[in-house]
C-alpha cells in the first residue's frame, strides 16, 4: 500500500457520497456518521463492519452511539489514507441500510 497524495484523496472522496476527510493527529481520515432509530440498530452495523474489516484485515474506528455511528478509515502503517481506505468507506457505505 501507498499513502495518496493530497490531490488524488481530493478526488476520490468526491466519489464517495457523505464521507469528509479529516485530520487527525496531523494525519488525514475518511469519516462519515451514519444514523440509525436507535441503539440497537447502531450497534448492529457497528457489528457488520467489524466483520467485514475483519474480513479484510484493514480496521477502522468505529464509534457506536444512540442513534449513531462514527466510522473513520486511514492507513495506520502510512499515517494517512490509501487506495484500500477508499475502498473500505466503500464498502461500509454498501452494508447502510436506512
Amino acid at each position: 500500500m501507498e499513502k495518496l497524495s493530497d490531490g488524488a484523496v481530493d478526488k476520490k472522496v468526491r466519489e464517495l457520497p457523505g464521507w469528509d476527510v479529516v485530520e487527525v493527529d496531523g494525519k488525514k481520515r475518511l469519516e462519515r456518521v451514519f444514523t440509525f432509530s436507535d441503539f440497537i440498530a447502531a450497534m448492529a452495523f457497528s457489528v457488520k463492519v467489524g466483520m467485514v474489516a475483519e474480513k479484510a484485515d484493514h480496521h477502522p474506528a468505529v464509534l457506536t452511539e444512540w442513534g449513531k455511528v462514527t466510522v473513520s478509515w486511514w492507513s495506520h502503517s502510512l499515517g494517512g489514507l490509501s487506495e484500500k481506505d477508499f475502498e473500505m468507506a466503500g464498502r461500509t457505505s454498501g452494508l447502510y441500510e436506512k
